[in-house]
């Protein structure tokens, strides 16, 4: 896990190595995450992809439209909806701060389209069920024949029990296999789409770390708030990135341009800066400098952030555990959630559905946890 650690392989999954080197973070990331897709697939039947950083996704989605923003910074203009390369752009534009050196986990074999992408941008692996004829070759050569291919084993399937060993002490449980889908009420409640959403939310936290909740909307998780000691403060992290991804869409954030020698990379993070106004004091006179008076005026002004992320809308909220006070639905409300999906149980539950009544929010009770560590 550091550089002062050895560490081996004692079994194996049937996953295999074709390129680099992996660590024991690399290794952790990447099982979950294609758990994670190869369920999200399953569930949802589209391509599916992810975004992992230390043992949660900075972003998950399956195929769908890569709206124009995000085909114009991402470079993908007209790419197919039923892509697997539309799933990976959509999951990585949920949260590309936090994307930067990712392993990426993909339901499908990897097709040239996709793997020509990983090339034009800093991630660290790639994990799938197979590559097609060139593929693998591709991505072997990228980071100067450092960067990690793995291929998963479709067909395998994961052990009943779960085994850790802790300062000496080993823990033994069953794994999560519980049935996401039957978890959901099949009354009308919910239709074609928001079931989806539902779903890609708890597969999602199935394989983050707890505590977590997510913010889903159209197919892709645009907000994870993951590894809090509180469920509030999952909500508003989640909520955060979800406006954030949303404020990157107004032409304010959407028209900065890349300066000479501006990276893509560079250029996304000051547009979250911008968009999030987080900008430290040194920052905004670089800013300045960068992208003139004007845009350090529309900086300073918070009024356009507040009109347009007023328009978010349409945003399930799925969480691990259950939702212990109002305050979490209140804050939900705030970013534009339209359903919420729990398990419930909690002493003030009764509470927490009348917060979600006077917002106009679907609540949805599972009476399914599914904390991951």
């Amino acid at each position: 896990m550091n550089p002062h650690q050895q560490a081996m392989v004692i079994g194996r999954d049937g996953t295999r190595v074709i390129n680099g080197e992996p660590s024991m973070i690399n290794y952790l990331d990447a099982l979950n995450a294609f758990e994670l897709v190869r369920e999200a697939e399953a569930v949802t039947a589209r391509p599916a992809a992810a975004s992992f950083k230390h043992v949660s996704p900075a972003g998950v989605a399956i195929a769908g439209e890569v709206e124009p923003v995000a085909a114009a910074v991402w470079r993908v203009k007209g790419t197919e909806a039923k892509s697997l390369l539309s799933a990976y752009v959509r999951a990585r534009d949920a949260d590309p701060k936090s994307s930067f050196g990712d392993v990426v986990a993909l339901s499908r074999p990897v097709d040239m389209e996709t793997a020509q992408f990983l090339r034009t941008v800093i991630c660290d692996a790639v994990i799938a069920p197979g590559f097609e004829s060139g593929v693998a070759g591709e991505l072997a050569s990228k980071r100067s024949g450092r960067f990690l291919v793995l291929e998963a084993d479709a067909q395998g399937v994961p052990p009943t029990r779960e085994r850790r060993d802790v300062l000496g002490v080993t823990i033994e449980q069953d794994r999560d296999t519980a049935d996401l889908w039957a978890a959901l009420p099949d009354d009308g409640t919910l239709d074609a789409d928001q079931r989806i959403d539902a779903l890609l939310g708890l597969v999602t936290l199935r394989y983050t770390q707890s505590n977590s909740v997510a913010f889903v909307r159209d197919g892709a998780a645009i907000g994870i708030g993951a590894g809090q000691q509180n469920r509030v403060d999952c909500v508003r992290l989640a909520g955060a990135k979800a406006r954030t991804w949303w404020l990157r869409r107004h032409p304010f954030v959407n028209d900065l341009l890349a300066v000479s020698e501006m990276g893509r990379q560079d250029l996304l993070n000051w547009q979250i800066r911008f968009a999030g106004h987080e900008m430290t004091s040194g920052q905004l006179r670089e800013f300045e400098t960068l992208f003139g008076s004007e845009a350090r005026t529309r900086y300073d002004d918070s009024s356009w952030r507040h009109e347009w992320a007023a328009e978010l809308r349409g945003v399930t909220m799925a969480s691990d555990g259950y939702l212990p006070f109002r305050d979490n639905v209140e804050h939900a409300a705030e970013y534009g959630v339209s359903t919420i999906v729990e398990p419930g149980g909690s002493t003030r539950t009764g509470e927490v559905t009348d917060a979600a009544r006077s917002f106009g929010i679907t609540h949805i009770q599972t009476g399914l946890r599914l904390f991951h560590h």
